[in-house]
């Protein structure tokens, strides 16, 4: 099977009005509608989704579960130069 678009897994950061929330999801419009109406994670039942900060792909749920956990090992400044950086290529 060849990968799809859809088949790929997303690690994401969304920048909220308490922090910075980082998940997993291998679609990232439904996963954001669900943190926005508060039905996602616990977190979004205390924290308004201001917007999706960064995003990056993996090709299967086990690299990005991973990756999710290593941005999450991060201090909050290093997780801001990473939205950073991500901005910064646009």
């Amino acid at each position: 099977m060849t990968k799809t678009e859809s088949s790929l897994w997303v690690v994401y950061l969304i920048e909220t009005d308490a922090g910075l929330y980082c998940g997993i999801t291998t679609d990232m419009a439904r996963r954001y509608k669900q943190h926005c109406n508060g039905t996602g994670a616990k977190f979004f039942r205390r924290a308004k989704p201001i917007r999706i900060a960064y995003t990056e792909t993996q090709p299967d749920r086990s690299t990005a579960s991973k990756r999710e956990y290593a941005i999450k090992q991060l201090p909050r400044k290093q997780k801001l130069a990473l939205v950073n950086s991500a901005s910064l290529s646009l």
